[in-house]
């Protein structure tokens, strides 16, 4: 019996010179590849998933000080995931095996249902769907309460992306946003908005990364006429140039240059992950988590393209 790969069950999706992997376990993606460019920095078959890599993440995004947060008049406590910053990270649904729901050469949409659990005793469903085209990569993310009683939900993405330079430093990046969250001393949302304009976040008319160390979410995102926002990472040559697109639900953008992650990892893409919800927005609705009532769906749609 051949092994079982540590991701599950492989979805190879093939659209003209794109490629893509989707993963059962997570429903992440693994590899986006444009001819013989790798543009996700992503992880081998017989690996387990890194730091989060191509990762779904709901029902919340980044971190969630203390895993601690009041709902519904009640206290609710999640395990520690980050137990070096006592947070609780990137949601419940990356271990999970995601079933197949649709699948076809170019596409693949995978679910999952969370169901009520210490921390989180709410009933979500999940679907991820990803379909490359003549445009690129889009990802949709539905979510569905198929609870009896409304539930608190963020989600995000989790792709590294790469642009053909060694490190991220060489990189060029514009990112059309106005404002950045302050995080405190654990990279927990404080709640206020700091203004980007004349400090070394400010990427609103592009520039070269440079030394600079991202663990950062954006906000304020300055959309296009079309109601997307995009975010353009290039690097000296240039056929490798990717644009990361995100809908109007996508309130926030974090960027993460990789400094913590393991030194064969370290600066060598730059994480973009549109978030619908800032960091720690459990504790600081305001911050965009959303309710969904009983019954309630919503989805987000976010892609890549060239």
């Amino acid at each position: 019996m051949m092994p079982i790969s540590p991701s599950g069950r492989q979805h190879h999706l093939r659209h003209g010179a794109l490629r893509a992997v989707i993963t059962e376990v997570g429903a992440g993606l693994r590899t986006f590849i444009r001819g013989d460019w790798e543009v996700l920095d992503g992880y081998a078959e017989d690996e387990i998933c890194p730091a989060a890599n191509g990762a779904v993440l709901a029902p919340w995004p980044n971190r969630l000080e203390d895993g601690r947060y009041e709902f519904g008049g009640l206290s609710h406590q999640l395990p520690l995931s980050e137990p070096e910053r006592g947070n609780a990270i990137h949601g419940l649904v990356r271990w999970l095996a995601w079933e197949t729901r649709e699948e076809s050469a170019a596409q693949v949409v995978l679910g999952t249902l969370l169901h009520p659990q210490p921390g989180y005793p709410f009933s979500l469903e999940l679907v991820a769907g990803y379909r490359l085209d003549d445009a690129g990569l889009t990802v949709t993310t539905t979510a569905r309460n198929a609870g009896a009683a409304p539930l608190p939900f963020g989600s995000g993405h989790h792709p590294y992306l790469k642009v053909g330079t060694d490190l991220v430093d060489q990189a060029w990046l514009r990112l059309p946003a106005q404002s950045r969250l302050e995080l405190d001393p654990r990279q927990n949302a404080t709640g206020r908005s700091l203004a980007v304009a004349g400090t070394e976040y400010d990427f609103r008319s592009g520039r070269a990364l440079g030394p600079l160390r991202l663990d950062t979410a954006f906000t304020d995102l300055l959309p296009d006429p079309d109601g997307r926002s995009r975010t353009e990472l290039r690097g000296g040559d240039p056929a490798r140039r990717v644009i990361l697109w995100m809908d109007s639900a996508y309130r926030f953008l974090m960027a993460f240059s990789g400094d913590t992650l393991a030194a064969s990892r370290r600066r060598r893409s730059l994480a973009l992950e549109p978030m619908t919800c800032g960091p720690n927005a459990f504790r600081r609705p305001r911050l965009g988590m959303r309710v969904l009532a009983p019954g309630e769906q919503v989805s987000y749609s976010w892609g890549l393209t060239f």
